[in-house]
């Protein structure tokens, strides 16, 4: 069964809009043909919430909410340097105790920590407040560059637009590559990113069109993944040297060639195994890697689980 149907959403005094608006977009309602969620808004009290930008939204429950709820939230406030009231810290351990997936990104992360539930774990955060994370509560390990860390009963996102990073993942750890990329479509959103993708890039500044060509070798490959797509054929497409496509796929995309190619081929993967009957070894096949054997060594690798193994658990969702 599903991880979580159940999701309440923290509200704190001075919360991001744009958080809200990300949690809302994403378990709220959906069209009829998305799966919808029990989804709520709480805070301290029922009422009106301030927001970051001086717009109150109306939240209808109180901290009681957190208690029925499979996934909780924590999102980012304004007066996230002080902790939080008591109540809300132990409304989060006790949620946290009786088995739910506990969340929040951006400088909600200060408030799981100010909780305890951080405590001797990985964690991230916005990168301009890290090292403030890392001063308050050195009991946390703060990883600075990532999207988001998932400690599996804890996780935590980075700043901003990496809410909604955060809680695509939680869908496809959760239900499966199916859902989340249908969600993410609706929201018109890449469908993944990696955790351990950078944060932010740098900017380049276009040369020469090279942005434009290296856009355009991007798109061609993720149409041609059953191709062993080396580097070198890559590079010759985007017509810049090996070592010069490398640098500029690394700062438009935050990846390396390789490792991009690897989670393009074991998305794709996911997506066959719970929407086809194909057999293990064709669908290697179709998303370039020689046998089963080597998708099933990447599989577990990076997804903790042999390919029958998610099959079985996300097949026709």
């Amino acid at each position: 069964m599903p991880a979580f149907r159940t999701v309440a959403a923290y509200v704190p005094p001075g919360a991001g809009l744009l958080a809200v608006g990300i949690v809302g977009e994403v378990f709220g309602p959906h069209g009829p043909d998305l799966p919808g969620f029990d989804f709520a808004l709480c805070a301290d009290r029922p009422g009106q919430v301030r927001t970051d930008v001086g717009v109150p939204i109306a939240v209808e429950h109180g901290l009681e909410r957190l208690a029925a709820a499979d996934l909780v939230l924590a999102l980012p406030g304004a007066e996230f340097r002080a902790p939080p009231e008591p109540a809300v810290r132990e409304a989060l351990r006790a949620a946290y105790g009786r088995g739910a997936v506990v969340a929040a990104h951006c400088v909600g992360t200060f408030t799981l920590a100010a909780a305890g539930l951080l405590n001797g774990l990985r964690a991230t955060t916005h990168w301009r407040f890290a090292d403030l994370l890392t001063e308050h509560h050195p009991e946390v390990d703060v990883d600075a560059g990532a999207l988001y860390v998932d400690e599996g009963q804890v996780i935590t996102g980075a700043g901003a637009a990496a809410g909604f990073d955060l809680c695509l993942h939680l869908l496809r750890r959760e239900f499966g590559a199916t859902l989340a990329n249908a969600v993410a479509r609706d929201m018109v959103l890449p469908s993944h990113r990696d955790g351990g993708q950078a944060q932010y890039l740098a900017a380049p500044v276009p040369e020469d069109g090279e942005d434009e060509r290296l856009a355009e070798v991007l798109g061609w490959a993720r149409g041609h993944l059953h191709q062993p797509l080396p580097v070198a054929e890559l590079a010759r497409r985007a017509v810049m040297s090996r070592r010069t496509f490398a640098r500029r796929f690394t700062a438009a995309t935050g990846s390396t060639p390789h490792a991009w190619l690897r989670d393009l081929r074991l998305g794709r993967a996911e997506e066959l195994l719970e929407s086809t009957d194909l057999p293990v070894e064709e669908i290697a096949h179709q998303v370039g890697y020689s046998s089963a054997a080597v998708l099933r060594e990447q599989f577990v690798r990076r997804r903790g689980v042999p390919p029958r193994s998610y099959r079985r658990s996300f097949g026709a969702t």
